[in-house]
């Protein structure tokens, strides 16, 4: 049952019909009370203590749009906040109630409230019109009935209109009577004969007081024309007439046509027709056509402020008589008010571990047609994690109904639809903005499990070697990712360090590559949030042993062509090589580039065989074959040249060999030189087209003949040059002088020398190889 709490002002009653444990505090206020004016002490009739009300979030939230309460959280007294009008409130209903609701968050709660405002005779009867004109018949019998026109009072029950009085006159009394509607008219009772002979008019006054305390009054004038003798007054068809309006139908429509006849001829059988006894709200929304009694719509109908509407014709013939019909109009309703979404609570922000069911907004639908035109439906669009709880009273809670992932979804853009029942059903929507906040939840997580980074040995101290990175799908400092190195247990020291913030590594002090070929660490990555989350990356240090680099230049060919022009344009191409991918060769310069690094993978000797075409027609091409030793240095180059090379005295026979070949240079270059000049001034004077490209031919075997196409030549250089230089410690082969015989099928060139073209330290490379005694 319900359990009920009085206050000061009202009562306080628990409803445990709604599943909710809605309650309801009921008040009573009289109008026009000042501004603040005091209501009810809500803390108290509640229970609670003003700070809990404040602790709580409690407000105050009136029904429509008008808010007429305050809540005060420092005292918990409801006030006024405006003059409330009970005539304005509620012009239509004797029983004017305004409703409201509390509202707690923390948790959410909702307590329904009533103010019952109470009328105060504040206003006076009033006459539609201050003189009223009636024209009566001197042939009236007495006892004859005359209605009048009945006053208006705003004011409801004691304070409305009670009764009629009439001034004292010799021929007419009043009669009071009270309508279906309970509504009070008079009418004027013919007492004695008149005579227009005697007396052509008579005057009347006509006073309305309410039942107020002190009472008002208003009062009219009644003017009595005593016309001369009719004998017919017009009659209706019907004496009420019931119609059916839609409330949507637009102005001139013709709701009923009235009509009443006269047997008399002339002026006394012309009728004219006249709204009586009808409100002046319902004379704004109806027009009456005085000769036709045709009744059309003239304003706005709406069912929502009036279903019927009452409405008495007087037909009036030339003669003054009169007859009276009644129109009874029921407004029909139609689906125009689309249903109206208030929301109540919101809250904006929710974190991403909340619990389903977690209410996240509060909010009521109303609708103010009737039926099915007035019931609702609400539904979310989309297939969101949230869902709709209906509550009481047409409200409705938003609630999580799964659990929810800001790194998946950020924010929710939540769009609610409500919709009436009604044959063409009209719908509104609200966008209601939630945003998901960050919780902790994922750890850091690096791009690779195993950082595999190569250093070259004899590396600078800090040198940054590389970088490890790991991403953080949370925010804020929730993602703020920073770096360490897991230390081991036994191990204080470590060859690297790690940038907390960017994830740089560097090597700390030099490495040597026969100490150390390659070491791990693990290498910590934690977020910023609370506790934190982290994760770990096994870090790969490996040394390698100085190489030379790609694009490092190993040896230049050279190649001429006796022709001009076109014939004499010559490109280089790699015609065979031990491994192709570590060697290139300049089209147009013939240097002989590595095309990679150098690795320990790598064959320690290679083989590669050039090519060189020139662009005639037909092409003719020659080949230079290139010996390569890959060594980690000058000495070792030495070694294996040496390994190969015949025993000789180191003192006698390779200084011998080192004079012979420095001449076989010489005398090669000059006879290169003269050679290229005959070879000009004799093929300008010819017309031949094409000429066999050769490499340069030396002096010692320019008398025997010109040189075989194909010649080799043995390089040696170290895998840490990266300069345009290399380097013949000493020829493959034996250099002889010129007309000395070489073996049998040798197709090699005696030629030893450095680079084409520039000149060597041949003393230095002797004291070189020769080394301290």
């Amino acid at each position: 049952g319900d359990t009920p709490w009085r206050g000061s002002k009202g009562r306080f009653a628990a409803n445990s019909r709604k599943r909710t444990g809605a309650e309801t505090l009921r008040y009573s206020l009289a109008e026009e009370m000042e501004r603040d004016s005091f209501v009810a002490n809500i803390a108290k009739d509640l229970g609670v203590s003003p700070s809990q009300l404040a602790s709580r979030k409690a407000r105050v939230v009136s029904e429509g749009n008008e808010q007429y309460f305050r809540l005060n959280l420092n005292t918990g007294v409801l006030t006024v906040k405006e003059t409330l009008d009970r005539e304005a409130i509620c012009p239509q209903s004797d029983i004017c109630t305004l409703f409201f609701k509390i509202f707690f968050e923390n948790p959410v709660q909702l307590i329904r409230g009533e103010v019952e405002v109470r009328d105060v005779n504040d206003n006076s009867p009033v006459f539609p019109e201050k003189e009223m004109v009636l024209e009566i018949l001197e042939t009236a019998s007495p006892g004859s009935r005359f209605p009048l026109e009945t006053a208006q009072d705003r004011d409801v029950g004691s304070n409305g209109l009670q009764n009629y009085s009439l001034g004292s006159n010799p021929h007419f009394s009043l009669a009071l009577g009270t309508g279906k509607d309970g509504a009070k008219y008079a009418e004027l009772v013919l007492q004695r004969q008149l005579d227009r002979e005697q007396q052509r008019e008579v005057n009347l006054l006509l006073s309305a007081t309410d039942g107020g305390s002190p009472p008002r009054s208003g009062t009219a004038q009644v003017r009595i024309v005593v016309l001369d003798a009719n004998d017919n007054i017009p009659v209706f068809s019907r004496e009420v007439y019931e119609v059916r309006v839609a409330e949507n139908s637009p102005p001139e429509q013709l709701v009923v046509r009235v009509a009443a006849a006269d047997p008399d001829e002339g002026s006394y059988g012309r009728v004219r027709y006249a709204f009586t006894q009808t409100s002046e709200r319902s004379r704004q929304l109806f027009e009456l056509n005085a000769a036709t009694g045709e009744i059309r719509v003239s304003g706005n109908l709406d069912f929502e402020e009036t279903k019927k509407h009452k409405l008495v014709v007087r037909a009036t013939d030339g003669g003054g008589l009169s007859a009276h019909c009644k129109v009874h109009v029921e407004v029909l309703d139609v689906n125009d008010n689309a249903p109206e979404i208030v929301l109540t609570s919101l809250t904006a922000s929710i974190p991403e571990d909340a619990p389903p069911r977690t209410v996240v907004a509060l909010f009521s639908v109303r609708d103010r047609d009737s039926g099915d035109n007035g019931r609702t439906e609400c539904a979310i669009d989309g297939d969101l994690p949230f869902s709709l709880t209906p509550t009481f009273d047409n409200y409705y809670e938003l609630r999580t109904n799964a659990a929810l992932d800001r790194e998946r979804t950020a924010e929710y853009n939540i769009t609610i639809t409500a919709m009436d029942w009604g044959r063409s059903r009209l719908s509104s929507r609200e966008r209601i903005f939630v945003q998901i906040s960050d919780v902790n939840d994922n750890p850091p997580e690096f791009t690779q499990d195993v950082y595999t980074i190569s250093v070259k040995e004899n590396n600078t101290p800090m040198l940054r070697i590389g970088k490890v990175n790991a991403t953080d799908a949370d925010a804020g400092k929730n993602s703020r990712v920073s770096y360490a190195l897991v230390r081991e247990k036994g191990k204080e020291q470590t060859d690297v360090s790690i940038n907390s913030e960017n994830g740089d590594v560097y090597i700390l002090r030099p490495l040597d590559y026969e100490e150390v070929r390659a070491f791990e660490v693990t290498v910590r990555a934690a977020d910023g949030g609370s506790p934190a989350l982290s994760a770990e990356a096994l870090l790969r240090v490996l040394l390698a042993p100085r190489s030379a680099e790609p694009g490092a230049l190993v040896a230049k060919v050279v190649a001429v062509d006796a022709d001009a022009g076109q014939n004499a344009w010559l490109s280089y191409e790699l015609a065979k090589a031990t491994e192709p991918g570590l060697f290139r060769v300049g089209l147009h310069s013939g240097e002989v580039r590595t095309a990679r690094a150098v690795t320990e993978r790598d064959a320690p000797r290679h083989r590669l065989v050039v090519l060189v075409r020139d662009r005639g027609q037909p092409p003719r091409s020659a080949t230079a074959t290139l010996a390569i030793a890959l060594v980690d240095g000058f000495s070792e180059a030495h070694l294996r040249v040496s390994e190969e090379a015949p025993a000789a005295d180191p003192d006698g026979r390779l200084t011998l060999y080192l004079i012979i070949c420095l001449a076989c240079v010489s005398v090669l270059f000059l006879a290169t030189a003269a050679a290229a000049v005959f070879v000009k001034v004799r093929r300008a004077r010819q017309s031949m087209a094409g000429s066999l490209p050769t490499f340069p031919k030396s002096a010692a075997e320019s008398s025997a003949g010109s040189l075989p196409r194909s010649y080799v030549y043995d390089i040696c250089f170290s895998a840490g040059t990266v300069n345009s230089e290399f380097r013949f410690l000493r020829p493959l082969f034996p250099c002889f002088p010129a007309g000395l015989p070489h073996g049998p099928g040798d197709q090699r060139s005696s030629v030893c020398s450095a680079n084409l073209g520039e000149e060597v330290d041949w003393a230095a490379q002797v004291r070189d190889l020769r080394g301290p005694r």
